[in-house]
């Protein structure tokens, strides 16, 4: 029986692009929630500018389109206030790993349990095709038309040395991968890093010699390699190449939500002795 998506969509209509992959990853993000059972009502959605900042105006749950670059910011608050639901935040890599990065960074320091989606597509891509900090060294962007000179951003060796407790990447080439590793992610308790490598061949892939979506997604596939395979390649074979996968998973830190409940707790103890004095 096909999955039955309209249920958890306010709409089935979308803005984006034909062959756009944040679709994909919308789908498996739903596939993912109905595999836990998570209620709706449960459910918070954050997202930001830019195409990403579309899921929450499509799923049909609690739902906030913030500022740029402040996802994590507004859904600190949300978890904080409400430690029992499950926050799912989504970000391009503009928006998650520039003008949002120092509130990523301190996300993940925190380890508050929220799920943080970063759809990479290598640009800003609503936006008409700024250079980001995930771009490519050497592909063309209205803001780099001489080549981008910038070294190319590992988004999840930021997550893992900012202290996220759950880091994984994938692709959108294998939804079955996708929706799997959000499952495992979702569970978790404690900040979980997503990095989403998609395609944008409107604005990063036909200005760089990759007219299609599968020209584009193709591209993808070149530059990804299964964990696995990676660690048993040299420093040559890895260069330019980006791990799949389950990367990083600690179960030992503290969540921070738990953490500042101790705090409540020992604030409500002195307080009590300081009333009986």
């Amino acid at each position: 029986m096909a999955f039955d998506y309209e249920k958890y969509l306010r709409t089935t209509t979308t803005l984006w692009c034909w062959g756009c992959g944040d679709g994909i990853i919308m789908k498996a993000v739903l596939r993912a929630i109905e595999k836990l059972e998570w209620n709706m009502n449960d459910v918070a959605v954050v997202s930001g500018i830019g195409c990403s900042g579309r899921f929450s105006s499509y799923i049909n749950a609690n739902t906030v389109h913030t500022t740029h670059g402040r996802t994590v910011a507004y859904a600190t608050g949300i978890k904080l206030a409400n430690p029992n639901k499950h926050v799912i935040v989504v970000a391009g890599d503009g928006d998650a790993l520039a003008i949002g990065g120092n509130h990523t960074i301190h996300g993940a320091r925190r380890n508050i349990d929220l799920n943080f989606i970063i759809i990479n597509n290598f640009i800003y891509g609503l936006t008409n095709s700024q250079v980001s900090p995930t771009t490519p060294k050497g592909m063309w962007t209205v803001t780099t038309q001489y080549d981008n000179i910038d070294p190319t951003f590992d988004a999840c060796e930021l997550g893992k040395a900012a202290g996220a407790t759950f880091v994984a990447r994938e692709t959108v080439l294998d939804p079955k991968k996708l929706e799997k590793i959000f499952v495992e992610g979702f569970q978790h308790r404690g900040f979980s890093f997503f990095d989403i490598f998609s395609n944008c061949h409107v604005n990063l892939g036909r200005k760089n010699k990759m007219a299609s979506a599968m020209e584009n997604l193709t591209w993808i596939d070149e530059i990804t390699v299964s964990k696995n395979k990676f660690e048993k390649m040299s420093a040559e074979e890895k260069a330019g190449k980006f791990p799949t996968g389950i990367l990083h998973h600690d179960t030992t830190q503290i969540e921070y939500c738990d953490a500042y409940d101790k705090v409540i707790e020992a604030a409500q103890k002195h307080t009590l002795v300081r009333n009986l004095k």
